[in-house]
């Protein structure tokens, strides 16, 4: 049993129960806020040493969730969770006090070991080679899709590419 606090900012109310249940049984008290706006609420009664950020809330940063948590305590222990990985969230996110960034999905284990992790690893291996075109066209597609909340029309005139072509790379790949 940990008997510490963990909060867990997270507007998808599903996986915010499924991350309550799996760190309850963990022994963790568990707290969850859905936006900025709660998590400040909950900062006014509860003292939390933990806290799960989703990086995307609704229309809103998760950022500037990390921002407020390491204001209110610089000692808390901060993890980014995001299906929207990139290079410049993740700098932003430890540079604002988060301990580790994880893309989704992440389970309980990863989450409790990036909580740990407070160095980083200067043995960590560097990728044998870059990004593939398509790899990099297909998160390219994916940031600018959940910018266009899911509208497929709004994010082909994004991309300035016609809506049917986006449709079929779509199709392609499976929208985490």
């Amino acid at each position: 049993m940990t008997g510490q606090t963990l909060l867990i900012v997270e507007d998808d109310a599903a996986f915010a129960a499924t991350l309550r249940r799996s760190f309850e049984r963990r022994g963790y008290e568990v707290l969850v806020a859905d936006s900025y706006e709660a998590l400040t609420e909950l900062l006014t009664t509860h003292r939390p040493s933990r806290a799960v950020v989703d990086l995307k809330l609704g229309g809103a940063s998760g950022l500037m969730c990390v921002q407020a948590l390491h204001a209110f305590d610089p000692a808390m222990r901060i993890v980014v969770l995001t299906g929207f990985a990139s290079i410049a969230t993740a700098v932003e996110a430890i540079k604002l006090g988060a301990r580790h960034y994880l893309a989704k999905p992440s389970n309980t284990d990863d989450i409790e070991a990036a909580f740990e992790r407070g160095a980083g690893d200067a043995e960590a291996p560097l990728g044998a080679r870059a990004s593939s075109i398509k790899t990099l066209e297909w998160e390219r597609i994916h940031e600018t899709l959940a910018g266009a909340d899911f509208n497929i029309s709004e994010t082909a005139r994004r991309l300035g590419m016609h809506r049917r072509t986006l449709a079929r790379k779509l199709a392609k790949r499976q929208v985490i």
